[in-house]
């Protein structure tokens, strides 16, 4: 497909750092040399987990928001390439597709966001949108758990479209999040994924794990507190208040989404200190937001994972390829088992 790069073995090779008598994952994962149609090429490889990047944060321009989510997916590759392998990473059951690229669109986002160039935005989002749909369907129809790095929050939707198509139904979400991202339908970007979703009939359940009350309109709130199928628990009752308990919201979000196939979505915009669109200097740990995918990943019908939103620069890239590489295997030690 047109805007899919695939990960080649010379990539590989240009980014790994062998070391003498160690084993690191870029050695082991597998790759696909010459891509025909993503079903075709996959569906019989030994793999459980198909990997990809989305290079773009064009939804995230659309919705006002913080450029620069489409750097994450090449900080995450070079360090994740670069870790050990043994028997807790699982790198022999990991194939590396590529990633979605959109660089030639790239010097609308560096414009000033007038309202024209935001309908121009929103308009390239719903491109995005049949890409992230095609490769997520094809990965999942494959037998395969995408596991999807990089861009804006927009790629929720294609995600949740894409499962549904597989599956053939309704699916549902947990969302690691400080924001609803169900904003009117009012053109496709970063803050909306999860409302058309929900209203083109592809999302049936949806919890949101971690609401900022600060930065939920009044609007949103009585919107989602009419539908039954939205439950959601805020970082402030929580982790300020006190007034429920971590693990106990982890089991009533799991009683929400687990009588389907679900995603799991990570936005970092949650994890305090993070370089991301919205980044905010009080918000979840690291250590929760690991012990947050492993509690949901552990369960039969956890059916992808999208790590989004981070926004790594020169000085903190490293820090932010660490970060979505324990996420992924921390997803990929406890789905394994």
């Amino acid at each position: 497909m047109q805007n899919l790069t695939v990960f080649t073995s010379k990539d590989r090779d240009t980014l790994l750092k062998p070391r003498k008598g160690e084993s690191k994952f870029g050695e082991h994962v597998q790759l696909i040399s010459n891509l025909t149609t993503i079903y075709d090429d996959i569906v019989n490889l030994d793999v459980d987990y198909v990997i990809f990047g989305i290079c773009e944060d064009i939804g995230v321009y659309a919705n006002y928001g913080q450029t620069g989510t489409y750097k994450a997916w090449e900080a995450t590759i070079k360090v994740l390439l670069n870790i050990q392998s043994n028997q807790a990473t699982k790198a022999n059951r990991v194939l590396i597709l590529g990633h979605l690229d959109y660089s030639e669109i790239r010097d609308l986002v560096n414009k000033k966001p007038s309202k024209k160039n935001i309908a121009k935005a929103r308009a390239y989002v719903e491109d995005i949108d049949k890409d992230v749909t095609y490769v997520v369907a094809s990965i999942v129809k494959a037998g395969k758990i995408p596991i999807v790095i990089g861009g804006g929050h927009n790629n929720a939707y294609g995600n949740i479209k894409g499962l549904a198509l597989a599956k053939n139904d309704k699916v549902n979400v947990v969302n690691f999040d400080a924001h609803s991202d169900f904003r009117p339908e009012e053109g496709r970007h970063s803050g909306n994924g999860f409302s058309y979703a929900y209203a083109e009939g592809f999302l049936k359940n949806y919890f949101i794990f971690g609401l900022h009350e600060n930065y939920t309109s009044d609007n949103i709130f009585k919107t989602i507190n009419k539908v039954k199928a939205i439950k959601y628990v805020t970082y402030e009752s929580l982790e300020v208040r006190k007034e429920v308990k971590f693990k106990t919201e982890l089991e009533h979000g799991l009683d929400h989404i687990n009588s389907k196939y679900f995603g799991i979505e990570i936005d970092c915009d949650t994890i305090e200190n993070i370089p991301s669109s919205a980044a905010t200097p009080s918000g979840f740990s690291t250590k929760q937001a690991r012990q947050f995918i492993h509690f949901f990943a552990k369960h039969g019908n956890a059916s992808y994972l999208h790590i989004c939103e981070a926004s790594p620069t020169k000085k903190s890239e490293t820090k932010i390829g660490k970060l979505i590489t324990y996420l992924i295997t921390d997803f990929i030690r406890a789905n394994a088992h």
